[in-house]
């Protein structure tokens, strides 16, 4: 058995390959991870996208793990219906958590669980896309873990925050998990290329497109914040 290393916690191949007592629950750690990352604020440390790709190629080996299902077909489109809706509960015990706690998050002390920039960075994406980033944000890593809960401190409408939860969950997984598989077929079959040998590679190029968008948004934010200053500078001066 090989040594367990830290840095496995961060590579979603780990937790699809688990297996305890030599049985296999990759499927159970995947779906947890989904309502993890998309409802507890101490799940933004977890993979979100590159899990989904990668469990699109291990769609079959997940879903025998439940029950055997002949046409690969019907083993990806279940497995993208089960973790859309275990995105749709974490979204939705994100939102209850953020109603109950209101206020309290945003004099909460920084921890290795709890970063309150992330929260305001989501609070500043909600404000900017209303209820679309419900949507958007399921495509962000950090941003969809915390985007719910802001939704339940804003107090958003029951209904169309269901509504913007259901759409995204389905679009997150079905996009995802059917990407990971037939991507995964084609460049076997027509490069000859076994995606299952260049893990790192996949996961590497998936965070590095999932991160632009928040990293530009941040540079973004910065050079407003500057402008704002000399501005207000500006006016001192003239005062």
């Amino acid at each position: 058995m090989d040594s367990f290393h830290w840095t496995q916690l961060i590579n979603p191949e780990f937790y699809i390959n688990l297996q305890i007592g030599g049985v296999p629950v990759g499927i159970y750690v995947v779906l947890f991870i989904v309502f993890a990352e998309t409802g507890l604020f101490a799940g933004f440390f977890l993979p979100g996208d590159s899990l989904l790709f990668l469990a699109g190629i291990y769609s079959n080996e997940l879903m025998a793990t439940l029950f055997t299902i002949e046409g690969e077909f019907l083993n990806v489109l279940l497995l993208s219906v089960l973790v859309a809706i275990a995105g749709i509960v974490g979204n939705t015990f994100g939102y209850w958590f953020g109603a109950k706690s209101g206020t309290y998050l945003y004099t909460k002390e920084d921890s290795f669980w709890f970063k309150k920039k992330y929260l305001i960075q989501s609070h500043d994406f909600f404000e900017k896309h209303g209820g679309r980033a419900i949507i958007f944000a399921r495509f962000l890593p950090i941003i969809r873990t915390f985007a719910p809960i802001i939704a339940g401190v804003v107090k958003m409408d029951k209904k169309k925050f269901m509504l913007f939860n259901i759409v995204s969950s389905f679009l997150w997984a079905f996009i995802l998990i059917f990407a990971g598989h037939y991507l995964y077929e084609l460049f076997l079959t027509k490069f000859d290329i076994d995606l299952k040998s260049h893990i790192e590679y996949i996961i590497i190029i998936i965070v590095v497109i999932t991160t632009v968008p928040l990293v530009l948004n941040a540079i973004k934010g910065k050079k407003v914040t500057e402008e704002e200053a000399k501005e207000v500078g500006k006016e001192d001066e003239e005062l």
